[in-house]
Order: structure tokens, then sequence, then C-alpha cells
């Protein structure tokens, strides 16, 4: 037996172990996976402003790793690493949110351009050029990039927030949730697929820099940098492509959720 394969296996049995009872390995567990939670923390990081210190986002992580391995269902057979990995984000940006990091102005600025895309693509029936979105928003282009820059920290989250309030059991799903493997039911597990249908509607309308940015970070889980290195473009650069993915995707997935059914 490989190496690796000896280590899934023990890691394996200590779930096994957990699943039955045995409390005593729950720490064990927290110490295997705490790798997760430094790498989703560093990610993060990379979008937010200097004063605040990775480590403090490795400290809330922490309580989310501890939630995911306390509400894991191992024996369903569902990869405990992605479903880890959305808790992990979600407690961080919920501590993030808790105490105010982003200034008002700032998501002013991300709800006007959100509207702008909102209009602009009901009006021209595809979506907007960085141009036309400037001329909607009465800033020149250089005003409008610098715009996507100051709200890059808002558009990080943007994905994480509550895309369905108040299902029929009155829960709540985020993206993450549509891309963990989580178990929620019968109803819960309708939703999702609802969501996940509305994504790849919202998404592939979008151009193909935007999906790709997409694609790479919240789903195959490059940094910033990486994806920087994949499209030849600079690190600051991917951050407002990210960032207008986000606005976007937002009032794509509004508007969809207001068309009649």
């Amino acid at each position: 037996m490989s190496e690796t394969a000896a280590a899934a296996s023990e890691v394996n049995e200590l779930w096994a172990r957990y699943d039955a009872g045995d409390t005593s390995v729950r720490d064990v567990l927290i110490v295997t996976y705490s790798p997760l939670v430094k790498f989703v923390a560093s990610r993060v990081a990379s979008g937010l402003p200097q004063n605040v210190e990775q480590a403090d986002l490795v400290s809330y992580g922490m309580f989310g790793l501890i939630d995911a391995i306390d509400k894991f269902e191992f024996g369903r057979g569902f990869k405990f690493e992605t479903y880890a990995m959305s808790r992990i984000r979600g407690a961080i940006l919920d501590e993030l949110r808790s105490i105010d990091w982003v200034p008002r102005s700032v998501r002013a600025k991300a709800r006007s351009v959100e509207r702008a895309y909102s209009k602009l693509e009901a009006r021209l029936g595809r979506g907007p050029s960085d141009e036309e979105l400037a001329s909607e928003l009465h800033l020149t282009e250089d005003q409008f990039q610098t715009t996507l820059s100051q709200i890059s920290v808002v558009g990080l989250a943007a994905l994480d927030e509550i895309l369905i309030v108040g299902g029929e059991r009155g829960e709540s799903l985020t993206l993450g949730d549509t891309i963990a493997d989580a178990d929620h039911g019968p109803m819960g597990a309708f939703e999702v697929s609802e969501v996940r249908q509305m994504l790849a509607s919202a998404i592939n309308g979008m151009p193909e820099r935007e999906k790709i940015v997409l694609t790479l970070y919240y789903y195959e889980n490059l940094t910033l940098a990486e994806i920087g290195r994949v499209l030849g473009v600079t690190e600051s650069r991917v951050c407002q492509i990210h960032t207008k993915a986000v606005l976007q995707l937002k009032a794509r997935l509004a508007g969809l959720d207001a068309e009649p059914t």
C-alpha cells in the first residue's frame, strides 16, 4: 500500500470511529484538516486590505472547520474537504461582516455597479462593455477600473451571500451550499439543483474571461496570482475581472429570480 493510500485509510478509520460515537478522535480530525483553514484564509486574505491579519482569518476559520467536522455525515460517502472549505470560508466571511470591515461608501459603489449591469443588460440584451458601464455610471474608463479595485473586497464575499431565503423549510442557500457535498434533504436538494441551474445559465452568458476566472477561483481553488499566470495578466487585473464577474453574476441571478415561473 502506498504512503498516500495508507494515510487515506487512517483518516477513514478516524471518521468511522467518530461516526460511531468515539468523540476522542475529534481533536485528531481537527489537527488533520487544519491545513485547509490556512489555505482558505490565504485565499480570502489575498483580496483584503493589509490591516486584516491572516492569523485572525485562520482563527475565524477554525470555528468553521470544527462546525464542519461536527455536522459532517461520513457514512454518506461525500468528500469532506469540499464541504469543509465552504464552511471555513463562510465562518471567515461571517466574522468579517460582523466587524463591518467594508466602508459604507464602498458598499454603495458595489450596489451602483450592480444596478448598472442590470439596467444595461435589460436595455441592450447582452452583457455591457466596460466603456458602456463607465458611461452609465458617469465615470471615465480609468475611474471605472479604480472603482472595481476599491470594491474588490466586497466582490470577494459576494458569492457567499444568501442566494435563496426562506425555502419551504425556512432555510437559506449560499453559493457554497451549491458547491459543497452536503445533504440538504429532498426539498433542499431541489433548491440546490435549482440554484445550480440558475448559476449555469447566468455564467454561460458571461464573457469567456469572466467565466474562466470564476471557474478557476471557486471550483478549481486557484489563487488570484495563479489565475493571472494562466491568463497572462497581473494579479490586480484578475481581481478586477473577478469583481466584475461577481457583480454581473449577482445582477443576473437577481434578474432570473425575479422572472415569473
